[in-house]
């Protein structure tokens, strides 16, 4: 196996799952998350010399992912949301679920990547090619929004 092959094995097998779990936050399906995930590598295998010349292959690769993510979102066969994960036994954590799904798009990958994958404004800026300023209005406007939906849905339990 070529080294190359092997270092991108390598990177998969490490960051596989984080994608997994961004993907599911921003689509809401584990399927659709599964296929933006499996893009979103095979993308960076193409290009894998340029990922690690870019001097940060998880923020180039998280690129990629928010990009697929922002393709399959353009699309006009939109798929329904996901019935809540089965698995999933904790309400207030399936409540947040979907409370990030009712987002627009835009803010729901800043909260994704400000709070769950903990980049700095930045980091989150740069990665939606936008300004600090359009990262901590999209970050207001979309705490605003969760609070207010989760407050709701905990007012009907």
């Amino acid at each position: 196996m070529s080294g190359r092959s092997e270092e991108f094995r390598e990177f998969a097998r490490d960051r596989g799952w984080p994608l997994q779990q961004t993907a599911y936050l921003l689509c809401g399906d584990w399927h659709a998350a599964q296929d933006v995930v499996q893009e979103t590598l095979i993308k960076a295998y193409r290009h894998w010399p340029r990922v690690k010349r870019a001097g940060n292959p998880d923020a180039y690769v998280r690129g990629i992912l928010l990009n697929e993510v922002r393709d399959r979102w353009r699309r006009p066969e939109k798929a329904e949301p996901a019935v809540p994960d089965a698995s999933d036994d904790i309400a207030r954590r399936d409540r947040l679920r979907q409370a990030l799904l009712e987002l627009p798009l835009q803010q729901r990958m800043t909260v994704v990547l400000r709070y769950l994958e903990d980049q700095t404004q930045v980091e989150t800026a740069k990665l939606l090619g936008c300004s600090e300023g359009t990262v901590k209005s999209q970050s207001s406007r979309a705490l605003g929004t969760l609070r207010t939906f989760l407050t709701r849905t905990e007012s009907k339990l």
